[in-house]
């Protein structure tokens, strides 16, 4: 993505931030100008911001000359002078403001955060608006680096400090977590648990862990504690390679139906006949199945008291296979369809029962099973764009998506419910 100076984009809009100097910030009151440049595309947003400083340095100028102006008068006049009174009225109401947030240093006054204290904010912060999953990847990122600088004031960083800490995750072993010791050790604990083995986790996972403290530092930058990300010049060296899901084949699913697992089989029938991801299948309650006349039964895929969705375009009207109207009469008649499966114990039978059936090979998980139904649309001849509507994607028709998704209401449910019935499991 492109770099604006004293901008970022947050979400499809670019914001403008630009930190007042610590004489200026008192006279106006401020700590930082803040402006939404109102555009999500670069080019208008990097013209826009070009204005936006132009403002900002005639603001500093008269900010400076007024009180240079202010402070002369005030010195031959005994009596005091009314400006001057509010000037410093302002200096002691933005000091204590910033005091309070543990923001700015004053020299003498207030020094600025460690990384442990704006951490503990910043995850307080993320953990009220992402999900559970995403959430505790990012409480992990960010708690690697605070283990290693938690002490650092946060303006105390350098590019170096960036440079070591990329170094140390790359020696970190993919086993940690899943060793009950592990759980509780600092990033320097981490190291010399995983340099006992050979096994390293990979450039995409280190990439994530990278993005996540960047993205902390960010936020450090935006609130006013850095003038400046010293991460951001630090490159990232690792490759990244794609990691695709397999998938099955007929025969794999045939083998995966034949065994008839007393847990998971009829998940797995749910999932490879209407492409839903297992959180979407096993998150099902008995009013998300709706009857829409001579179509049959349908599956509204939407948010409910058991979980939420991965994106907006997740939710969606999926028709029921034929193959499954009998099997969910068996499932309970109000509430949860699934009230006794998570997401962890599925994949983690799923696991058992592919190993079982020697059907091990890599990609091979449980949510090859959506990619099996994609797959089956494809060949049956199916539109990307009406698969992309069955599974939860983004219409991927034309290039400017949001356009597309303005201008059409998208497939019907007739259209919808003529893909269904073409998909066949491999008979058993």
């Amino acid at each position: 993505m492109s770099d604006i100076k004293y901008a970022y984009l947050k979400g499809q809009t670019w914001l403008y931030r630009r930190n007042y100097p610590v004489d200026v910030a008192p006279v106006l009151a401020a700590r930082a100008l803040k402006q939404s440049l109102k555009t999500g595309d670069v080019k208008t947003a990097r013209a826009r911001a070009v204005e936006v400083n132009a403002r900002y340095e005639e603001l500093v100028r008269k900010a400076r000359a007024g009180a240079e102006d202010a402070l002369s008068y005030a010195q031959g006049h005994s009596s005091g002078f009314a400006w001057g009174e509010a000037s410093r009225s302002a200096l002691a109401s933005l000091r204590s403001t910033l005091e309070a947030e543990g923001a700015v240093a004053f020299p003498g006054k207030i020094k600025a955060p460690t990384v442990g204290e704006l951490s503990r904010s910043y995850l307080n912060l993320r953990g009220r608006e992402l999900r559970w999953g995403g959430f505790k990847s990012v409480r992990y990122s960010v708690g690697l680096f605070t283990s290693k600088f938690s002490d650092r004031r946060v303006t105390a960083l350098t590019r170096d400090d960036g440079r070591e800490f990329l170094s140390l995750i790359a020696r970190l072993s993919p086993l940690i977590g899943k060793v009950p010791a592990t759980r509780r050790m600092s990033l320097d604990q981490l190291v010399r648990w995983s340099d006992r083995g050979n096994r390293r986790i990979a450039a995409r996972t280190r990439k994530r862990i990278w993005s996540q403290v960047n993205h902390f530092l960010d936020w450090a930058v935006y609130e006013g504690h850095l003038p400046q990300n010293p991460f951001r010049t630090v490159r990232f060296e690792g490759k990244v390679k794609p990691a695709p899901y397999a998938v099955p084949t007929d025969d794999e699913v045939r083998r995966l139906l034949t065994a008839r697992d007393e847990l998971i089989h009829v998940p797995l029938m749910v999932c490879l006949l209407t492409g839903m991801r297992s959180g979407e299948a096993l998150g099902l309650l008995r009013k998300d199945l709706v009857r829409k006349g001579n179509l049959g039964w349908f599956v509204w895929v939407r948010p409910n008291a058991i979980r939420e969705l991965k994106t907006d375009a997740a939710e969606r009207l999926v028709p029921l296979h034929q193959g499954l109207e009998a099997v969910l009469l068996d499932l309970p008649s109000e509430g949860a369809l699934f009230p006794d499966l998570s997401v962890n114990t599925v994949t983690k039978r799923f696991a058992d029962l592919r190993a079982r059936l020697k059907l091990d090979r890599p990609g091979f998980v449980f949510h090859s099973t959506r990619k099996w139904f994609i797959t089956q649309c494809e060949r049956t001849g199916v539109p990307e764009h009406f698969t992309a509507s069955l599974v939860g994607h983004k219409s991927a028709r034309s290039e400017n998506g949001i356009t597309y998704g303005i201008y059409s209401a998208g497939i019907s449910d007739e259209q919808k419910r003529g893909i269904i019935d073409q998909i066949r499991l491999p008979s058993c």
